[in-house]
């Protein structure tokens, strides 16, 4: 093995993928009482998560990996000299990476020859996945792990992600996106196109309704293809989505029809509770990221 592979839970990669690939995640911790925190993935499902925010208007809030998790999920590669890439969350929106080092400096005390390299992404959710996707495939290419964390931090920039939600409201409470623009949407009732890029977030334009939204995603990513004169052939395509499933088929079916691209159907995800946090039970969009061997 050229390196293993670990990546913290806001990849939302569910574990038929995970599992098929050899990769290890570390959780990420979510309540809803504010007192009892329970793992990512093990401790509730997407479907119950998701149902108590949209018909009872419960109010999760997320905790991140501690060290000592990452801890845990480094030491077994290091016991046996394998050298492991680290995929986290970008420090903007969590402490995770952080954690992930601090677990890193631990273990080299005792173990100085461990290679560990924590890599902030700078990406969330689809756009991690997607990155973790490219790993894989370099792992299995046979890239070496130099090689490999060469790779990603040329590619990690080119990750992006459109999206829409239900409403601001969670991403207001997280102090995820500027009051103004939440305010402009309870008062108007608009449906936010945001745009994630360079480790953030930031208001791409304003529809009056779901269906106009999800027409706008595509435009907005036809129009950044053209301006920056990228070849959709370059890029892979991720469609996520929280609570309605079908909405996102349907979604993936507008792009296909819409753009000349092909989605990911081999890379098994879900919004996860983590980022269903903040953005509430009606996250619905695509992320890309350029392929690093082109």
């Amino acid at each position: 093995m050229n390196f293993q592979i670990v990546s913290d839970g806001a990849c939302d990669l569910l574990p038929e993928y995970t599992t098929r690939n050899n990769i290890k995640v570390v959780p990420f911790y979510v309540t809803f009482d504010g007192e009892n925190y329970v793992k990512e993935g093990s401790g509730i499902s997407h479907d119950e998560f998701y149902r108590r925010m949209a018909e009872n208007h419960e109010i999760p809030k997320s905790s991140l990996p501690s060290s000592g998790d990452y801890i845990d999920a480094f030491t077994p590669y290091v016991e046996q000299n394998i050298p492991v890439i680290c995929i986290c969350i970008t420090t903007k929106f969590s402490g995770s990476y952080n954690s992930a080092c601090t677990a890193r400096d631990e273990i080299l005390e005792e173990y100085p020859d461990a290679k560990i390299e924590v890599v902030d992404s700078t990406l969330n959710t689809m756009s991690e996945a997607l990155l973790v996707n490219e790993v894989v495939r370099m792992r299995d290419n046979g890239l070496t792990f130099d090689e490999a964390i060469s790779a990603i931090n040329r590619i990690k920039v080119t990750g992006r992600i459109y999206f829409t939600v239900g409403s601001l409201e969670y991403l207001i409470k997280n102090g995820r996106i500027g009051k103004l623009a939440t305010i402009a949407g309870d008062k108007l009732g608009i449906k936010p196109l945001i745009v994630m890029l360079d480790g953030d977030i930031t208001l791409g334009g304003i529809t009056r309704t779901r269906a106009k939204a999800k027409k706008s995603l595509v435009k907005l990513i036809s129009k950044y293809f053209s301006d920056e004169n990228l070849n959709y052939d370059d890029y892979n395509f991720l469609v996520g989505t929280g609570f309605e499933l079908e909405e996102a088929d349907d979604f993936e079916k507008l792009l296909e029809d819409s753009l000349p691209i092909k989605c990911a159907h081999d890379i098994e995800s879900r919004i996860g509770t983590t980022i269903g946090c903040h953005t509430g039970p009606y996250p619905l969009g695509v992320a890309l990221i350029k392929k690093y061997d082109v």
